[in-house]
């Protein structure tokens, strides 16, 4: 078995991807009894180490794990709340988040499944844009999503009676419905401290490297190699604000100027040119904007969700939204644990290969963790193949008299946590308990000649 035939393998299985996904998703579903009354969608993308000269999947574009550096290629997956994949895609590199649901929709069935309810999509703020919550609508699902943007009116709206929910770490979360005269759509405002602190130490990490960046290039005015120009210091800071998007519209900046007629030298002279005129930036001036500043304070740690459910309790909906946590843990697993990055393969073909064979992996990883997490172990797949590793295979190789080999092949006895996966599983403890095996001296003669004919040839 070597890697070409592999390769060849999983090719093979990437034609047959959509029998594949629609055959698992509905044996998974009659397995476990899943109906699929919530269904996630995000997008996540990955890196290829290489040029990619003449693909169609490869483009460069914004990278979610900071290699905006390299070709990226576009993964789209639909799962449901117990982490079964219902549908995926592959897009291009440079593909927005936003143009991505259009595909997907005209996809997913629900007959994928055996619920005959009305779906649930709960997808993240960059795609949940006016024309895709339409679109989801129109084609028979309701929807749960981060508002993308949210108008003051609906920020100065009133509220009903705030709820207060825990999150995992038993912290408080702050629920309030949001009354406003469209029917159509329901808002809630989430107010969580723990968020709120984080966003300030964040802010105030962002506001001294903005204010440092602005010492450098006022620094730079006093230097004599640095740069004075009025137009290359505004380039500067206008890098700066873009690093810092942010934090710009927290500050008022003034730059100060005098126009200097540039130096002649010697060519210029004799060839008789007339002197120029340059504008040379003399000092910079930078403040807080207090009302900006304050407006900012006020939003940490403040969202809003939006959702086409009536009616709902705010309970309902926050745990609905807090679903899409499980499809970030599934791409966790994926990059992560079954390296699914970056990737080395030339052709499109062999790239497109290499993500279903990733996500085959997955449908295996997932079945164990659910099986193990109805048991209450819900340890991450890394955890868990660190566990079964303590399990080893002892294998002990004696001569005897008659210069015959003998191997005796024996399992450890497995530890607590192994017998535990063992049992949620209900595999047996060991996969054999003792294998004994007797190489006479013929066979060992025959082996030795086989290597060396190979090592000659080789």
């Amino acid at each position: 078995m070597t890697k070409d035939r592999l390769y060849q393998i999983s090719q093979k299985l990437f034609i047959e991807k959509q029998g594949l996904e629609n055959h698992l998703s509905k044996k998974t579903s009659d397995l476990f009894d899943l109906h699929d009354q919530i269904i996630l969608f995000d997008l996540t993308n990955s890196y290829f180490e290489g040029e990619k000269r003449g693909s169609r999947l490869a483009a460069y574009g914004r990278s979610k794990e900071k290699r905006s550096d390299c070709p990226l290629v576009v993964l789209g997956l639909v799962i449901n709340v117990e982490g079964f994949i219902k549908y995926s895609s592959l897009f291009q590199g440079n593909m927005s988040d936003s143009k991505t649901l259009v595909e997907i929709i005209d996809h997913l069935r629900l007959s994928t499944s055996n619920s005959s309810q009305r779906a649930i999509i709960v997808i993240d703020a960059g795609i949940a844009t006016e024309e895709n919550l339409l679109l989801i609508q129109e084609k028979g699902y309701d929807y749960v999503c981060v508002a993308r943007s949210t108008k003051q009116e609906i920020k100065k709206a009133d509220t009903g009676n705030p709820v207060i929910v825990k999150d995992r770490k038993e912290r408080e979360i702050t629920l309030e419905k949001i009354k406003t005269n469209n029917d159509s759509v329901y808002y809630m405002k989430v107010s969580s401290p723990a968020k709120a602190m984080k966003e300030r130490a964040m802010k105030t990490l962002f506001q001294e490297r903005f204010e440092q960046g602005l010492k450098c290039i006022s620094q730079s005015l006093t230097k004599k190699s640095g740069i004075k120009t009025y137009d290359k210091v505004c380039e500067r800071i206008g890098r700066l604000k873009q690093k810092y998007p942010s934090m710009h519209r927290l500050y008022k900046i003034d730059i100060e100027r005098e126009s200097k007629k540039s130096t002649e030298n010697k060519k210029t002279k004799k060839a008789g040119h007339n002197t120029q005129t340059r504008e040379i930036c003399t000092t910079i001036h930078w403040e807080q904007i207090p009302k900006a500043n304050l407006k900012k304070e006020e939003e940490c740690g403040v969202y809003f969700l939006r959702t086409s459910l009536k009616d709902k309790e705010e309970t309902l909906i926050w745990t609905i939204y807090n679903c899409i946590r499980n499809i970030e843990s599934s791409f966790r697993t994926l990059k992560t644990d079954l390296d699914l990055r970056p990737i080395f393969h030339k052709s499109d073909t062999a790239t497109q290969a290499h993500l279903h064979l990733g996500l085959l992996a997955y449908w295996v990883v997932n079945t164990i963790r659910h099986q193990l997490k109805q048991q209450g172990i819900n340890s991450q797949w890394r955890e868990i193949v660190r566990i079964m590793n303590t399990q080893k295979c002892v294998t002990t190789t004696v001569q005897n008299i008659r210069e015959q080999w003998i191997s005796i092949r024996r399992c450890s006895e497995p530890e607590e946590k192994v017998k535990a996966i063992y049992e949620a599983l209900k595999f047996k403890k060991a996969p054999f308990i003792r294998k004994k095996s007797v190489v006479p001296k013929a066979a060992i003669k025959k082996i030795e000649t086989v290597d060396n004919i190979i090592f000659m040839s080789g």
